[in-house]
């Protein structure tokens, strides 16, 4: 599944390609499978990809798809113990 990729909206390349603006469809099953918390909050990676056929009959020019990577919570844990060691005054 890692090689397979969840679509999840559509974009606009806009003001010379300095933004895209685009809409998530927050219905797909994908977007609930891969949100992860870290810290109390919760978060989901997104990549927007330029079309490499270019603009289509839409004139959406970029994708949206979710990043299925999902972070090792004990590397986090550990990371966050290390900063607060870090953090000790002398």
């Amino acid at each position: 599944m890692a090689d397979e990729k969840i679509y999840v909206g559509n974009g606009v390349s806009k003001f010379d390609g300095d933004q895209v603006e685009f809409s998530v469809n927050l219905s797909n099953p994908g977007i609930k499978e891969h949100m992860f918390e870290m810290e109390g909050e919760t978060y989901i990676k997104l990549k927007v990809c330029a079309k490499k056929d270019g603009v289509d009959e839409y004139g959406k020019s970029h994708y949206v798809i979710i990043d299925t990577w999902k972070p090792d919570p004990s590397k986090a844990k550990a990371k966050a113990k290390a900063e607060a060691e870090a953090d000790v005054p002398f």
